[in-house]
């Protein structure tokens, strides 16, 4: 999947129009429900605006049992609520290359988390975030361009993402850059602590070779926050009947 991050900015405010409310899983649901049925959707009953997004659909086999990832797919590009919403529901449940399509009869077994983000920062190192609060987006370029150090480093270290300098490319070296994102609530659920985190991102980015210090040096962090709210079946089918909507 590729996502673009945005220059590091607050990209919400803390309006109380700016907040992540049922009704935007709702509306993800509606997407979903009516394009796999000949229903017509409910019109989206919350404000707009634009900010960037990710939809995340989980399946639960029966009650009890844990849930397990369905579809998960967003933009770090600021775009309009309802029409983001609405895309990327499809998407995340369709064309998620890690999964099969979504079918009609897994609904009732679904339930669709919407992520707003927010607060993106440029971290000050692979380190300089918290597992828990923020989410990451990371580049860095193929290691064959990294400068040649003296004597390797191999101790996590808190010094800055960039080189300190850049690279000559040689006319044999590749020209590619990596990068991977993760959400707030990615490495909690894991376990996983910073430094996994980012090695696991390394490779969810597509770098298969070795991970050493100086490549983790040249990893450019981007942190950000969200907001989030979950839904089930259930209470999407409960909101789509009092909103007039057939079923």
């Amino acid at each position: 999947m590729s996502v673009l991050a945005p220059e590091p900015s607050k990209i919400l405010g803390e309006e109380d129009e700016h907040r992540c409310v049922p009704e935007h899983a709702f509306h993800c649901f509606d997407t979903l429900y009516c394009a796999l049925t000949s229903h017509q959707p409910v019109e989206p009953q919350f404000a707009e605006w634009k900010c960037p997004l990710f939809v995340t659909w989980n399946t639960r086999s029966r009650p009890g049992r844990p849930l397990r990832l369905r579809g998960c797919i967003g933009t770090f590009v600021p775009v309009p609520l309802a029409e983001g919403l609405a895309k990327y529901a499809l998407i995340s449940a369709f064309r998620d290359d890690r999964f099969r399509k979504i079918e009609l009869g897994e609904l009732e077994s679904l339930e669709c988390s919407v992520s707003l983000l927010t607060d993106f920062e440029d971290a000050d190192s692979y380190l300089d975030w918290t597992v828990g609060r923020h989410g990451i987006s990371i580049t860095f370029p193929h290691p064959d361009l990294l400068p040649v150090a003296p004597s390797p480093s191999s101790a996590p270290s808190p010094l800055g993402s960039t080189p300190a300098r850049t690279p000559k490319r040689s006319s044999g070296a590749p020209k590619h850059t990596f990068s991977a994102c993760y959400l707030p609530h990615v490495a909690p659920e894991q376990g996983w602590d910073r430094l996994e985190t980012i090695d696991s991102a390394i490779r969810k980015a597509g770098w298969g070779g070795r991970i050493s210090e100086d490549l983790r040096r040249a990893v450019r962090v981007v942190r950000y926050q969200s907001r989030v709210v979950d839904v089930s079946w259930k209470e999407y089918a409960q909101w789509r009947t009092a909103s007039g909507g057939a079923m």
